[in-house]
């Protein structure tokens, strides 16, 4: 089931039924970096009425990945993405994690601070995340069984980590370094017409990790449809709202002609 909704995500999202999603997966307006055609109307309090909404639709068990940067204003960043990762924890999510999405396609920096190369992925659960499909990378360097891990507690002794040593792979880190920039994020060419996309993979790996096939997947600022087009790959049911005409039709297009081979 694909179903694309064209309208303000906070006036759409009330005929989405309690507890009825199972991930939701999205990039909100950063701060005022993007103007997205004048149809932006953005602002903390409008964030509130959305995360409270998202609460609502989430299952027991469901999971929020919430794609966020901030704006650097006289000098100082924003601090906006961690103000709405704690208004997260105040409506009762648990900050399941906080990911990083680096890049390797980004603007100069000014002459007085480090490139800017990454952004939040903040992972919030209602209560522990009903899946987690771990995606697994090779292993570099292979300990063998005989040598010893450890960690350190919080008394300051040692204790041997108890987890199998030896294997050939294991669970990727939480940050993920992903190509970015014109034909890496995607092979879409329409989509780049939209000022902020998020990479295919990101998206694509998110889903894998949080859903299970045939679960609903939701994007309330669907944008150019990366998540759709992922969610429709992966049989995934997929609700996607976007405000703008514009941005809905390329959203569509990309969704509905996607072919899944």
């Amino acid at each position: 089931m694909i179903n694309l909704i064209l309208g303000d995500c906070l006036e759409k999202m009330k005929n989405i039924p309690d507890k009825s999603i199972d991930l939701i997966l999205t990039s909100p307006p950063y701060d005022n970096l993007r103007n997205y055609n004048n149809s932006l109307s953005w602002g903390f309090e409008i964030f509130q009425s959305i995360a409270n909404e998202l609460k609502r639709i989430l299952k027991n068990g469901g999971v929020i990945v919430w794609v966020v940067g901030d704006a650097t204003i006289k000098g100082s960043e924003t601090g906006t993405g961690f103000r709405q990762a704690l208004y997260f924890k105040e409506i009762g999510l648990n900050l399941h994690d906080t990911m990083i999405y680096q890049k390797n396609s980004y603007p100069f920096p000014p002459s007085n601070r480090y490139y800017q190369q990454f952004e939040y992925m903040f992972i919030f659960s209602y209560n522990s995340p009903k899946t987690f499909n771990g995606l697994r990378v090779a292993n570099i360097y292979q300990k063998k069984t005989s040598k010893v891990s450890s960690t350190r507690q919080i008394d300051g002794s040692i204790l041997e980590m108890k987890y199998e040593k030896g294997k050939k792979d294991r669970l990727m880190d939480n940050v993920w370094k992903l190509d970015t920039g014109y034909m890496r994020s995607t092979k879409d060419k329409e989509a780049y017409q939209h000022p902020a996309i998020f990479p295919d993979k990101l998206a694509y790996n998110h889903i894998i990790s949080w859903s299970n096939e045939g679960d609903t997947v939701l994007d309330p600022f669907m944008g150019s449809g990366t998540t759709g087009k992922q969610a429709k790959l992966l049989n995934r049911n997929f609700i996607g709202i976007e405000k703008d005409e514009k941005y809905f039709n390329i959203a569509k297009e990309r969704i509905n002609n996607h072919d899944a081979n």
